[in-house]
């Protein structure tokens, strides 16, 4: 990278039993485990939300980029991240990501393009998963019927 734009700051303290803070204090959050891994969850957040919640925000800006490039007009394009975690074969854990875009004025073709080209050409966080973690895309077109979704790791 030649040139650093932006660094975040965050510190965690007790893992996922623990809070994270952001060092301008916006974020200030509790962590717990999950029920669904044993934990008591609750009304805290834990790590795979907050994935979840960057990778949704980063890949929907790097549409309305791509979209912009291409002179698109979008309507209220929408990003959903799924970030499940499993056990790897090889030990330890490994993170998958499906993300589903919803593009409510773009026919399939060309909301598959434009998702396509911000995964592979614009969003940092598809560029940082590519290659450690399984990330498939899925778009809705103007009838809402979803395409099939394609691995997008590479």
């Amino acid at each position: 990278m030649s040139d650093i734009l932006y660094t975040a700051r965050a510190t965690a303290h007790g893992g996922r039993e623990g809070t994270v803070k952001s060092s301008d204090g916006v974020l200030d959050i509790k962590l717990a485990v999950p029920k669904e891994l044993g934990g008591p969850g609750g009304a805290a957040t834990n790590p795979e939300q907050l994935f979840a919640a960057g990778y949704a925000a980063c890949f929907e800006s790097a549409i309305r980029f791509v979209a912009r490039q291409r002179h698109i007009q979008l309507d209220d394009v929408q990003v959903t991240a799924e970030v499940g975690i499993g056990k790897r074969d090889a030990g330890g854990f490994q993170l998958a990501v499906h993300l589903i875009a919803a593009f409510p004025n773009l026919d399939y073709a060309q909301a598959n393009d434009v998702a396509q080209a911000a995964h592979h050409d614009i969003c940092p966080y598809s560029h940082a998963t590519r290659g450690n973690v399984d990330v498939t895309v899925s778009v809705t077109g103007t009838d809402g019927q979803p395409l099939p979704a394609t691995n997008a790791t590479g």
